[in-house]
């Protein structure tokens, strides 16, 4: 049993969350956007920071509505 599981009554609860690899995506099109500004491919670099910002946002999110519950 994880940290994260309790056990009420012989029933095993794991909480509601979920998204954990958005962050690491956001970093990981972050660093494909600056590769692609200096290899001068501006349109997969404004697609990619686009991408890293909606994931960021996403992120954020979800991170409030979890403390907030």
């Amino acid at each position: 049993m994880s940290l994260t599981q309790a056990i009420h009554g012989g029933v095993m609860a794991t909480p509601l969350q979920f998204g954990g690899g958005l962050i690491e995506l956001a970093v990981l099109f972050l660093v494909l956007a600056v590769i692609a500004a200096v290899a001068g491919a501006s349109g997969v670099a404004g697609l990619s920071m686009n991408i890293a910002k909606w994931l960021v946002i996403i992120f954020v999110v979800l991170a409030v509505v979890t403390f907030v519950l």
